[in-house]
């Protein structure tokens, strides 16, 4: 009997070293390509990190733009004492005399002014 090949025994080694050569290559190749997509998502992570960082700020500054426009130009009107209270009644009431015909304009004015201390 002649043989012509390697033989069952040297089929097999051979098969096997060529399906390990294919493991590790395809190992590798699977390293490699999670290793990108790992540094990809990072990559995005820190852009959006980036922009919401920057939106922060913007907002912020909207924020402070807009309290600047609300806030009274000069400096801000003295909290009325706790007294004023009264006087507000009182000037309510003047009012109402004269809106309905009791106090012309200038009892009015009179009283108005001596309430207020002017």
């Amino acid at each position: 009997m002649i043989r012509r090949g390697p033989g069952l025994l040297g089929t097999m080694a051979r098969t096997a070293v060529v399906a390990g050569t294919a493991t590790a290559v395809s190992g590798g190749v699977m390293r490699r390509q999670q290793a990108r997509a790992d540094q990809a998502r990072e990559a995005a992570a820190y852009q959006q990190q980036q922009q919401d960082a920057a939106m922060q700020a913007q907002m912020q500054q909207y924020a402070q733009q807009a309290a600047a426009q609300q806030a009274p130009p000069g400096p801000a009107a003295p909290a009325a004492p706790a007294g004023d209270t009264d006087l507000t009644a009182k000037l309510k009431q003047l009012a109402d005399l004269k809106a309905a015909g009791a106090l012309s304009d200038e009892e009015f004015a009179a009283a108005k002014a001596k309430l207020l201390g002017v």
